[in-house]
């Protein structure tokens, strides 16, 4: 293009009648790519006037249960965002545990270490390879923690050691 400039500019045209027929041939667009845009927007419109109808339908047919959803949706948000609000945790500090009630309960460090293990969700069989020892010691281990802690499952033990302040 700037050739074509030059060459005009030689020829002696002046500089605007140059713009001006630079402009006004790039700024042209083809036919072509006219009807596909209209018939682009065509599409776009009749599928919008199609969806806004299909949405008239819906309501109308299902207006009650549009209501219902709504209202479950907003009840939901409002619940959710209350508990969060009336529920609101300060950050918790460090862990510290519970000495005394480690003391009065007599739990050993070793079962102290098969209790956090167990907190950990570990089986048997991992936490006696993490201690180095076999499994039936970590049973018999488990089982004077079932009795020291007063219960019968490992959830239990679990939840139990926790209000105690035993493990985090």
């Amino acid at each position: 293009m700037l050739q074509r400039a030059n060459e005009y500019f030689s020829d002696g045209c002046d500089a605007d009648a140059i713009t001006w027929r630079l402009t006004a041939r790039s700024a042209k667009v083809p036919a072509m790519t006219r009807i596909v845009i209209f018939y682009a927007l065509a599409l776009a419109g009749g599928a919008l006037a199609l969806q806004w109808l299909q949405y008239q339908f819906f309501a109308r047919v299902f207006a009650v249960e549009i209501y219902v959803v709504l209202i479950a949706l907003g009840s939901a948000g409002l619940g959710v965002w209350t508990g969060m609000r009336l529920a609101h945790r300060a950050p918790s500090s460090a862990f510290e545990k519970n000495t005394a009630a480690l003391a009065s309960l007599g739990v050993t460090q070793r079962e102290l270490q098969v209790l956090e293990l167990l907190a950990a969700g570990k089986a048997n069989k991992e936490i006696a390879q993490v201690l180095g020892v076999s499994p039936n010691t970590i049973k018999s281990q488990v089982a004077s923690l079932y009795q020291k802690l007063e219960v019968q499952r490992r959830t239990q033990a679990i939840q139990k050691a926790r209000e105690l302040a035993l493990i985090p």
